[in-house]
């Protein structure tokens, strides 16, 4: 019995080799062109090894300074990413962090911190601190805020507000950097 059951498993072995090895033929067979030729069948003029494929470009840091921030020591506030960048004069952000923007927005463009105030009532009636403005557009001042209960809810848009946003760590920061006369890159 040993004997006649080794034959058996070597009919079928041989067997199913046989079926790869004609399976493995139809494929390349039907394979496309550019998958199954060999650099040594490809058509005169693609001869060679195969063409590198492109790396892909570096992606630049979602977190890095906007390139069209101006330069030196600034405060940057890119509109359309909702972020502000604290930059040093050796371009170095020392710290970036999201906001909330005003239901007023500045068009791009440089400006300079001319206000500052410690705390208050918001034009929305939050009680915010570390009021940094730099812009007034038709009556209403635009700047950096904090609420004191740490919010950061979106502006109604009925009430024509300029104060951008922040959390309380954040506006401590800005407040430190962004004295009288600092200048304030706004980007679309």
């Amino acid at each position: 019995m040993a004997r006649g059951s080794s034959g058996i498993v070597a009919g079928l072995t041989a067997a199913a080799v046989a079926a790869v090895c004609f399976l493995a033929y139809q494929a390349s067979a039907n394979a496309p062109d550019s998958v199954a030729a060999t650099p040594a069948a490809r058509p005169s003029g693609q001869g060679g090894p195969p063409a590198a494929s492109p790396k892909p470009a570096p992606t630049k840091d979602p977190l890095a300074v906007p390139d069209d921030s101006d330069a030196g020591t600034r405060v940057v506030y890119a509109l359309a990413d909702r972020r502000v960048w604290i930059v040093d004069d050796q371009e170095k952000a020392l710290r970036t962090f999201p906001v909330m923007p005003s239901a007023v927005s500045p068009e791009p463009g440089v400006y300079q911190v001319t206000s500052r105030t410690g705390a208050i009532k918001g034009s929305d009636g939050v009680p915010i601190e570390h009021v940094v403005l730099f812009e007034n557009i038709d009556g209403v001042a635009v700047g950096f805020s904090a609420a004191q209960d740490g919010s950061m809810e979106a502006p109604d848009p009925t009430l024509k507000t300029g104060g951008v946003r922040m959390k309380r760590p954040d506006g401590n920061a800005l407040w430190a950097f962004a004295t009288l006369g600092v200048k304030v890159v706004v980007v679309s």
